[in-house]
């Protein structure tokens, strides 16, 4: 008896193993996809890919960083005005006011490194402001 629910709990670890591995896969993928678009400026796939794969971008922005960067500091770095712009309308004010890795809220981090006066900083600042 003590062997047949050795053996299933054994299977049910296996197979929970094997289940959550294709799910972090597809996560690399989407946050991979995700980055891409970014870089490329391409809002209407990263609309779409967001669409197809149920999620929005308020839930995931804190876990997606590209080269170790947010996806609004890889948006003006890349001069991706459109997908920033997209990117500041559709999260929060409190997630823009929120300090990063660094510690620096996007906004003192953008002014610090010369994008200060780019469209999607001025997109950020008017979303704070109630804008």
């Amino acid at each position: 008896m003590r062997l047949l629910s050795m053996s299933i709990a054994t299977l049910f670890v296996a197979s929970s193993i094997s289940i959550s591995s294709p799910a972090l896969a597809n996560q690399d993928q989407l946050a991979a996809n995700i980055c891409n678009y970014v870089v490329s400026d391409d809002k209407n796939r990263l609309r779409k890919k967001l669409k197809e794969s149920r999620v929005k971008l308020r839930n995931i922005y804190d876990g997606v960083s590209c080269n170790g960067d947010s996806l609004l500091r890889i948006a003006m770095k890349s001069g991706s005005n459109a997908v920033g712009t997209f990117v500041a309308k559709r999260l929060p004010v409190s997630d823009l006011n929120k300090a990063e890795a660094d510690g620096q809220t996007i906004i003192a981090w953008a002014e610090s490194n010369g994008h200060g006066g780019s469209e999607i900083t001025s997109a950020i600042k008017s979303r704070i402001a109630g804008g």
